[in-house]
């Protein structure tokens, strides 16, 4: 089973909280650490600069810094470009899910609809960073 270094970004505590606990639990995922925005992210990457995740999975919409700037931050700088950036979102509009794709996601994940769903997420998850390998 491929190992994959992984940093969450998520604002609802809650939802990391699960989400979290899920990727644990999968055994496939070392979490380097959640944050609740994108400037969180960005301060945590600007500090410890060698320690790149494989894949950053971020909600989309969130204060400060949302998933999109995520993306245009992590796409415009070459010394992390080379990161997987895959959105999540409760939102299932086609035009949303292009947009994401079109700055350079990786994918566009729906969130599931309850918080003990985050099982079958992180699966579908894994299969899917498995083909991006």
């Amino acid at each position: 089973m491929k190992h994959y270094k992984l940093i969450l970004v998520e604002n609802d505590d809650d939802e990391r909280f699960f989400m979290k606990e899920e990727f644990e639990a999968f055994g496939a995922f070392e979490i380097l650490g959640d944050f609740i925005n994108g400037d969180t992210l960005v301060e945590y990457l600007e500090a410890n600069p060698s320690a790149k995740p494989d894949i950053i999975l971020s909600d989309l919409n969130m204060p400060g810094k949302n998933g999109y700037d995520i993306i245009s931050f992590i796409k415009s700088d070459p010394q992390y470009a080379r990161i997987r950036v895959v959105i999540t979102s409760t939102s299932s509009v086609v035009s949303v899910r292009e947009k994401c794709m079109a700055m350079g996601a990786s994918d566009y994940l729906i969130k599931p609809e309850i918080f003990v769903d985050y099982g079958a997420y992180v699966r579908e998850f894994y299969q899917k960073m498995e083909k991006l390998d």
